[in-house]
């Protein structure tokens, strides 16, 4: 990343074309003025109030200069997926992105929870380290920064002190964001939670952070000039091997039932519940001991001219569309401002085609054009997926509460845990309840979604955790 607001005049860091590489001395040290974050990011209370008319910032349907948004409510109630694209983020150049699928109960507060606070929280490391560490009146860009407080490995390069900043900035980040949840005083996260995939992007920089089974996907063109897919996050589930056994070594279970050979669940090690889909997550409190982490994956990717998009979305379009047909799909709309809407669009016919007897996933799709360019369209294309779409699927400002007061009602919404002692009601009630399902869990290069499998509902309603359980 890297954005740096010099007063210099002869400043060099400034706006730069997706093929350049940005100046490692820029990258995190010194990124912003002090007098620009003061502005922005004074009040926490304040700017989470605000955040919804802070310029390029969006949260709902539509586009920005460099990408466009969508998401589209499944058949199981309240939209529990989030998303957001933050431009001029901390600086200028600097875009943020993430997608966010909550579960549970109160899984769509969570999401949206996330995706409010967490990009604050990640600022808000960098400009402690700033501060810390350099000083209010150097600037990264013009004298010596004091490389060597990023890691005490004072023999690494430049480089792999930049990649330590940033991984500190998404560990401290999504570590400070769980602990939030946690203590929240209107928000129940005991049994509901949210996954989280982010990405910070400057210049030819991108760097990554992400939890649960949301991805992301790299379009890139091979030396042939074809178009392809690389996959740049891993679907955090419990049938990894890793993530298998740090959850048994803290005493959680992995197995699945016998109706659903297909998905791993996480279940305590006294009872068969949760039965959660996946090994890392936002809240999911009851799992915490037992081996669910919200400790982020990172990653550190140099961008090139053969680079071309990035799409971020939840697991209800990967569960049905591989990675090299959303590359298409979106490569092959007709605007570039209708990607995100096409690709959710293709993934409700999917659905319908494979799995007509389960209700849709929540589909949420952030699509990131890395040239920084947005076609020339008019209003009204713009508009095709806005204000409706928008109510139908937020519901206004008061769905947005983080707080639970004047949002939407907690239905009944199950789909990443599921209690083995409701598998008879399960199968009687299945046309009526919720019929969510997760991914089949793969080994394969590309750690594709489900290939042929008849899905099953991967939550049914728990029992209510009315108490927490002593803890040992």
């Amino acid at each position: 990343m890297g954005g740096c607001v010099s007063t210099s005049s002869h400043s060099t860091c400034s706006s730069r074309s997706n093929s350049e590489r940005v100046s490692p001395e820029c990258l995190g040290i010194r990124m912003f003025s002090r007098k620009r974050i003061r502005k922005t990011f004074s009040d926490p209370v304040t700017t989470l109030q605000h955040l919804s008319s802070i310029p390029n910032r969006i949260f709902k349907n539509g586009k920005s200069r460099t990408s466009c948004i969508f998401t589209q409510q499944g058949r199981k109630g309240i939209n529990q997926d989030a998303m957001v694209v933050w431009e001029d983020f901390m600086a200028e150049d600097v875009t943020f992105c993430g997608v966010f699928d909550g579960h549970g109960p109160h899984g769509h507060l969570v999401a949206r929870k996330v995706r409010d606070a967490l990009p604050l929280k990640l600022a808000s490391f960098l400009q402690s380290f700033d501060s810390k560490h350099n000083g209010s009146t150097v600037n990264c860009c013009s004298g010596n920064p004091k490389l060597d407080v990023v890691d005490p490995d004072k023999d690494g390069g430049v480089e792999d002190k930049v990649d330590y900043l940033w991984r500190e900035a998404f560990l401290k980040s999504y570590k400070g964001m769980d602990k939030e949840l946690r203590s929240h005083p209107n928000l129940d996260c005991f049994c509901s939670g949210s996954t989280a995939v982010t990405l910070v992007k400057q210049g030819s920089n991108l760097f990554m952070g992400y939890i649960g089974d949301s991805r992301a996907i790299l379009a890139s063109k091979d030396s042939n000039d074809s178009m392809v897919a690389v996959q740049l996050t891993v679907d955090l589930k419990p049938d990894l091997p890793k993530e298998a056994e740090r959850i048994k070594k803290c005493k959680g279970r992995v197995f699945a039932l016998q109706d659903e050979p297909e998905v791993q669940r996480v279940w305590l090690p006294f009872d068969d519940a949760p039965g959660l889909a996946m090994a890392r997550a936002f809240g999911d409190f009851c799992l915490k001991e037992y081996g669910v982490i919200s400790v982020p994956e990172f990653s550190h990717r140099i961008l090139t001219e053969r680079d071309k998009f990035i799409v971020l979305a939840s697991d209800g379009v990967w569960d049905v569309l591989s990675n090299e047909e959303v590359v298409e799909i979106v490569s092959s709309a007709p605007t570039r401002a209708s990607a995100a809407r096409i690709l959710v669009d293709s993934a409700a016919r999917e659905w319908k085609t494979k799995y007509p007897t389960s209700k849709m996933d929540d589909c949420a799709v952030v699509c990131l054009f890395l040239d920084g360019k947005m076609d020339s369209e008019s209003d009204n294309e713009d508009q095709c997926f806005s204000s409706a779409t928008i109510h139908s699927n937020h519901s206004g400002n008061a769905a947005e509460s983080d707080d639970g007061q004047n949002s939407e009602p907690s239905l009944q919404r199950n789909f990443t845990v599921r209690s083995a002692e409701e598998n008879d009601t399960y199968k009687r009630i299945v046309a009526e309840v919720e019929a969510n399902q997760e991914a089949v869990p793969t080994e394969e290069q590309n750690w594709l979604g489900l290939e042929g499998v008849t899905r099953v509902n991967s939550l049914v309603q728990l029992p209510r955790f009315s108490e927490e359980r002593p803890r040992p």
